[in-house]
């Protein structure tokens, strides 16, 4: 049985990142396959560390990123774990209130642990809050919401056919 963890991070004070929390929720609400786990990991990066280091054969992060297109759009990336290199010391001193994707993939490698295939289920956001942080979501985001979490159950549904 093929097992997926659907990581889903954001910092609900800080606008759209909330984003990943708002898909989480969103998912809570469909039947999705046996061996798939829908976490919501909100800034636990230490959390999500010790969830990858359980050998899933593939995980989806749901988040907001800044790739450069218009606020809502909706992308699936394929991260080059190569790429992201080898741990830094500063991977080594996770904070419990941040969460870094990047920084947690290298953390989990340097303990030893494998994520056989990673995706990145990703939203351009409009706001992340700034200064004095912000509560909801953006319109434009808000509406990605739905198309995020159809992606994720299509992606799930390829996984587990393959």
């Amino acid at each position: 049985m093929t097992s997926i963890l659907v990581a889903c991070v954001g910092n609900i004070f800080n606008g759209d990142d909330a984003f990943g929390v708002e898909v989480a929720r969103r998912l809570s609400q469909v039947t999705l396959p046996d061996g798939v786990r829908v976490i919501d990991f909100g800034i636990r990066g230490i959390d999500l560390t010790y969830a990858l280091m359980d050998g899933y054969d593939a995980v989806i992060l749901v988040d907001a990123a800044q790739r450069g297109q218009a606020p809502g759009v909706v992308s699936v990336v394929e991260p080059d774990l190569i790429e992201a290199g080898g741990p830094t010391p500063e991977d080594l001193a996770l904070s419990p209130h941040e969460l870094d994707p990047a920084k947690v993939l290298r953390l989990v490698s340097a303990l030893g642990g494998t994520c056989r295939r990673v995706l990145l289920v990703a939203c351009e956001p409009l706001t992340l809050g700034g200064e004095e942080g912000v509560m909801g979501l953006s319109e434009p985001v808000t509406a990605a919401v739905a198309v995020a979490a159809e992606t994720v159950e299509e992606l799930i549904d390829g996984m587990m056919a393959a």
